[in-house]
């Protein structure tokens, strides 16, 4: 449980810096949403032609924070994962296509050359991954039965014995089950009774029966 909002905490910090991450000076002082998504797959490579919002970098950040979203709902660690790689392989693509359109990619003091919102991509990328590696999922239906369920669970319940039924093991003065077997042979000095009327033995002095007829 622990685990799961950690996971679900730093993933969630994740998308939100990935969602962030266009907004900020990619290269040269260019916001990450001025460069267009198509030119990543293209011969021409990065240019400086503009961009808008949903085709630019923006969208496949936007996409993975979407999939951490549905992973942090359902529990599940596979999207919030495929959000980190998503994010990860667009930021090492962009670094790719933008070193062989300038030759080379340099880092400057001045903002001429890598900017924050590259660090923020691959910091974000990198904390989705390791919330879904925090994220211990959600316990299949058999794991969860196993622990609630049958002898020796771990809801607080005591097992029962099929051979003597499910009040047997639960009530040792109602003397049936394996509590009233074990006091009927002589362990705990109870005795059974016969059910009907009680029979005496006929005394010496009393006069006979009388002749039937």
């Amino acid at each position: 449980m622990v685990r799961n909002v950690l996971g679900s905490i730093l993933a969630l910090a994740g998308a939100t810096a990935a969602v962030l991450s266009p907004f900020r000076a990619w290269y040269d002082g260019r916001h990450g949403r001025d460069f267009r998504l198509d030119e990543l797959f293209s011969g021409a490579g990065v240019t400086d032609a503009g961009a808008e919002l949903f085709g630019s970098l923006f969208l496949p950040f936007a996409f993975a924070a979407l999939l951490t979203l549905v992973g942090v709902v359902l529990r599940a660690r596979l999207p919030v994962a495929l959000a980190g790689v998503l994010v990860l392989g667009f930021t090492v693509l962009w670094m790719v296509r933008q070193g062989q359109a300038e030759g080379s990619l340099a880092v400057a003091g001045d903002g001429s050359g890598l900017g924050q919102g590259v660090l923020g991509g691959l910091c974000s990328g990198v904390a989705l991954l390791l919330g879904a590696a925090l994220m211990t999922g959600r316990a299949s239906r058999a794991h969860r039965a196993s622990r609630t369920d049958g002898t020796g669970g771990t809801d607080g319940t005591v097992g029962t014995d099929d051979r003597y039924g499910p009040s047997a093991a639960h009530d040792p003065t109602s003397g049936s089950g394996a509590h009233g077997a074990h006091d009927a042979h002589g362990t705990s000095g109870a005795v059974p009774t016969l059910d009907g009327p009680a029979w005496t033995a006929p005394r010496r002095d009393d006069p006979p029966p009388p002749p039937p007829g």
